[in-house]
């Protein structure tokens, strides 16, 4: 295998100046390395004896976007490299982009259509054509529409290439679509911060972290998450001295570069988040000014945090009250320029939007939102769009509680796990079939077992992939996707960086087998049900060609160069002359105080409740990313499973000893339901609290399909037995999950 070029990332073992100093040495290698390959080859266009085109698109080996060079010979992708000219990412991109081609000729990829012969679970299937797979899915899907209501389906998608699918689904006439990005990952951020500034915060992440002096990081990890663009910016802003502050029960990649690493007591982190507030009130530290000018709601804000002192958090957090008060202060001198990191998986503890809103006050009170070394705004680009019927309306409405059960979810992004929940309750009504697009529902959605029992009771199941993860074995139908070098998807519009921009992804090679891409699927299927008049388009040029009109830029041009940047307007006082207000909420003010909330029976402003406890025996099972990882999408890519085959149980050196666990040694983890994991070794170190264990996400997949990742380490999802719901928008609270480290009998 050769190795893996791309860029360095953060290690605990790493010293600041070290991390900092490889940092700044990567271009410099790369474009040294550069050089070299071409004194000792052929001219530019050439590799070895072979002609190559580079090709312009966009990674998708996680959701970052990362602008990507495809080098192809004679059909083959050779070689992914950064794209210079991506206005984010800047010519970087890291192990995992570099590892695409490797998802491309992956041998277990799925490769032509299949139907179920055996019982659902068993993965028996027969080999169909396209055409027999798209006629057996029509004529379901008209069935189930005359006998149970275009509603009794959902849909599942995730990526930009389900957006095709998605408008097909929408006029087929079901409104039940869902993506784990907001119930299982960003939900409650998006809503808390939209109810304190009127604004959704998006991906990326607008966060001017190169301007900070002062990085507020609860439970982000920045350097094992290794989203390029924002490494790179935390990296910049520690080379300029910026400060950092990393509340986390873990060591964290992140906490080795901090000046202060604040081991909090799970679940406790909006009783440090009042404690901040009142330092910063009380003693003057808040941004008055700023809050005269653009905020509502101060006064009840300072007699609600009044009696929230640092001993008071103390006592709670089992952080030091001098602590608190010191960080407090630190924030309040860096003011206006410190970055309180939004985070993004935040489906915690069931009151998530609630410790959204605490993060969305505090950064209001440091005057930090619309400011330099802050949360800076979105600047709009214009988007063209094709007239279309209006979509069916259902007369029985959404069946996953969004705008009802849970009164602030996104009825565009859906809730997941309301889905499920109707399904096996037939509750508001029945769903009798499952259409799942690009996304894991067995790994991404907790309590896996209430998926299946769900599953079970389909009529029918559709899953669209690129590769035979475990949910295909419950399928009645699959379909082998195009990956993403092989295809066109819809472009990516980005309106949260410095300078927006709109970026391409187009096939570097055609598709491999008998994929197809996502495009294609959804228009022929459209012609199918007769639901043409939704794709008045014929090809994704014409497509792409449409949206990008109004932008007055080529389509040539955006092929040639991958993306586009246009002017932006980060600031508040860019945005100050605007006829809208920056400010969105309805008051047209920042809502210290939430009117909302209170109208819902909510608390109007944040207040911190108590999490249960892990029983004597047990700790509290956190998780989290690995820098060579995505998700549960990786580990059977060749190139990352050999960096990282399977994860290990985090364990503090004191429980180990208490426990008679040695470095190394191989466990299997025990939830209170008493589930199983499969056999994981104990990582022992200082680095975690000795109430918790720490598994790297993704691991544990029990599809047999996938040669290098079946059962290799542990599954924390399937150890998620019980969750806590968020009762205003529904997300998953995945940290209440409690186990027990048990020797393993089979070790050697």
């Amino acid at each position: 295998m050769p190795p893996l070029e791309g860029y360095p990332v953060m290690d605990n073992n790493v010293s600041r100046r070290q991390f900092l100093g490889t940092i700044a040495a990567a271009g410099a290698g790369t474009a040294a390395a550069a050089t070299v390959a071409n004194a000792q080859s052929h001219p530019p266009g050439w590799s070895g004896t072979q002609r190559v085109e580079k090709i312009a698109t966009t990674c998708e080996m996680c959701f970052w976007r990362c602008g990507v060079l495809a080098s192809v010979a004679d059909g083959k992708v050779i070689r992914l490299e950064g794209n210079p000219d991506h206005p984010l990412t800047k010519g970087r991109l890291c192990a995992r982009g570099n590892a695409g081609t490797r998802l491309l000729y992956d041998p277990d990829r799925l490769k032509y259509p299949l139907l179920r012969t055996g019982k659902r679970g068993d993965g028996q299937f027969k080999r169909i054509s396209w055409n027999e797979a798209l006629d057996f899915l029509t004529s379901k899907l008209k069935a189930l529409a005359a006998e149970h209501g275009p509603e009794s389906v959902a849909f599942f998608p995730h990526g930009l290439s389900a957006r095709f699918f998605s408008t097909l689904m929408k006029a087929y006439g079901t409104p039940n679509s869902a993506e784990p990005s907001f119930a299982q990952c960003r939900g409650p951020r998006e809503v808390g911060y939209t109810l304190t500034f009127g604004r959704e915060l998006g991906s990326p992440e607008p966060l001017d972290l190169e301007e900070s002096k002062l990085i507020v990081l609860i439970g982000s990890h920045l350097g094992e998450n290794v989203f390029t663009s924002q490494i790179t910016a935390f990296a910049t802003a520690l080379s300029r001295g910026a400060k950092v502050i990393a509340v986390d029960p873990r060591f964290s990649t992140a906490a080795s570069k901090a000046d202060w690493w604040l081991p909090i007591r799970p679940g406790t982190d909006i009783a440090l988040l009042l404690a901040w507030m009142h330092v910063l009130i009380g003693e003057d530290l808040c941004d008055k000014e700023y809050i005269a000018r653009y905020a509502q709601g101060f006064k009840e804000l300072e007699a609600h945090v009044r009696e929230f002192t640092p001993e008071w958090a103390a006592a709670i957090t089992e952080l030091p009250a001098a602590q608190i008060r010191e960080t407090a202060r630190a924030m309040g001198t860096a003011k206006p320029a410190v970055l309180v990191h939004p985070g993004r998986h935040v489906t915690w503890y069931g009151d998530d939007t609630q410790r959204a809103r605490a993060m969305a006050i505090l950064t209001a009170l440091l005057g930090s939102w619309g400011r330099k070394g802050g949360i800076f705004l979105p600047t709009p680009i214009p988007r063209g769009a094709f007239e279309l019927p209006d979509f069916p309306e259902s007369p029985r409405g959404r069946a996953d509680g969004a705008g009802t059960r849970f009164p602030l979810a996104s009825e565009e992004l859906g809730v997941t796990n309301g889905l499920v929940d109707a399904t096996v309750t037939a509750q508001p009504y029945p769903i009798k079939a499952w259409i799942v697009y690009g996304q894991n529902v067995l790994e991404s959605i907790p309590e896996p077992q209430k998926t299946r029992k769900a599953i079970e009771a389909l009529d029918l199941m559709v899953v669209v992939d690129v590769l035979p993860v475990e949910q295909i074995n419950y399928a009645d139908l699959v379909l082998p996707e195009a990956t993403y070098l092989e295809r066109y998807d819809s472009p990516s519009i980005v309106t949260t960086a410095k300078q927006p921009f709109v970026s391409v992804r187009q096939p570097a090679c055609e598709p491999l087998y008998e994929s197809k891409p996502g495009w294609w699927i959804a228009r022929e299927m459209a012609k199918r049900m007769g639901l043409e008049a939704w794709f008045p388009w014929h090809t994704p040029e014409e497509h792409l060609a449409q949206i990008i009109a109004p932008m007055e830029i080529s389509v040539e041009e955006l092929r040639n160069r991958g993306a586009l940047a246009f002017p932006g307007r980060p600031y508040l006082d860019d945005q100050a002359s605007d006829a809208e207000s920056p400010v969105r909420t309805g008051s047209g003010k920042i809502e210290l105080y939430s009117q909302e909330l209170k109208d819902l029976g909510a608390d109007p402003l944040p207040r911190y409740t108590p999490v249960e406890d892990p029983p004597t025996g047990y700790f509290r099972l956190i998780y989290g990313r690995s820098p060579v990882h995505s998700f549960a999408r990786t580990q059977n890519n060749e190139a990352l499973n050999a960096l990282m085959p399977d994860n290990e149980v985090w364990l503090s050196t004191r429980s180990a000893k208490d426990l008679g666990l040695r470095d190394g040694e191989r466990v299997t983890l025990e939830n209170t339901d008493g589930v199983k994991s499969l056999p994981v070794r104990v990582k022992v170190t200082e680095g975690i609290r000795r109430d918790c264990v720490y598994l790297v996400h993704g691991f544990g997949q029990g599809s047999k399909s996938l040669h290098l990742a079946f059962r290799r380490g542990a599954s924390d999802n399937a150890l998620m037995t019980h969750v806590k719901v968020d009762p205003l928008m529904g997300g998953t609270g995945m940290r209440g999950t409690f186990v027990r480290p048990v020797k393993d009998p089979t070790a050697h």
